[in-house]
């Protein structure tokens, strides 16, 4: 286990229904260890079972999102066994799992580098903005290894066709490429990031709670599910939300020209 505690990753950093965490090893360019995975395990929980948390920011200290594997880390797995190494990936995975069920939009900010892992991250968010500075890559097959435990969130983020070309050539792009292959969402001037992501929170904050979770489940249920079965059960997912809470409060507010309970009062309409 890393020396560092799950304290390199800031949970708590709260505004209103708003929660931000943060990588906190700018010293190292926020490389991934045991001790991230732990804080990010943790502060996933926090922010799940918080239930004045509407939308988390997942972002970073410094200049870079997150360098991918940590040196010292990497020196450690190189000396574990088989089923040391098992664990250990396991770790990650289900740190990453998790993210991606998480039922709260996840809005990934990324100012500079996502390497590897950092790359795993970034395809777990729902929303990314990145700088134009922002570089990504995939570098593991030059270092002897695959990106195993990333590649289930980063081959449903950009698909068969890229991600069988940026796992071999393990090249790194910038974020303009990334934009185009669907890694991240928007671009913007490294001065106009933090703006760009207040906007996107400001828009999320625009949904009702329940249906941005059952939105965000239900892309799951429209490419996995059987096309012969879909049209009844999206037809049954729809019935349902018209029959909440949230469904008849949303259209009475609709229909009375008002905002619904669940928007903010400063927020503009996006």
């Amino acid at each position: 286990m890393s020396t560092e505690s799950a304290s390199v990753v800031t949970t708590r950093e709260r505004d209103g229904a708003v929660a931000r965490v943060t990588i906190n090893r700018p010293d190292v360019a926020n490389a991934f260890d045991d001790g991230v995975i732990l804080g990010l395990r943790d502060a996933l929980a926090d922010v799940a079972h918080d239930g004045d948390v509407r939308v988390v920011i997942l972002a970073s200290a410094g200049k870079h999102f997150s360098a991918g594997a940590d040196l010292n880390w990497m020196k450690r797995a190189a000396d574990y066994g088989h089923e040391e190494n098992v664990e250990d990936a396991k770790a990650l995975a289900f740190m990453l799992q998790g993210w991606d069920q998480l039922a709260k939009p996840v809005v990934g900010r990324i100012p500079g580098a996502a390497i590897g892992g950092g790359v795993g991250l970034v395809a777990v968010c729902d929303v990314v903005i990145a700088s134009e500075k922002a570089k990504f890559g995939l570098s593991e097959v030059r270092l002897g290894l695959i990106p195993a435990v990333i590649s289930p969130f980063v081959a449903r983020k950009i698909g068969r066709s890229q991600s069988r070309a940026l796992f071999l050539t393990a090249e790194r792009f910038g974020a303009e490429r990334a934009l185009a292959i669907g890694l991240v969402h928007q671009v913007t001037a490294p001065e106009e990031l933090d703006a760009a992501v207040e906007a996107t929170v400001d828009a999320l904050l625009l949904g009702a709670p329940g249906a941005l979770a059952a939105a965000k489940e239900l892309v799951c249920v429209a490419l996995d599910e059987p096309f012969e079965t879909l049209p009844a059960t999206t037809a049954k997912l729809i019935a349902d939300r018209r029959d909440s809470v949230e469904g008849r409060e949303g259209m009475r507010a609709f229909l009375e020209k008002r905002k619904p309970v669940w928007v903010p009062p400063a927020t503009e309409d996006a």
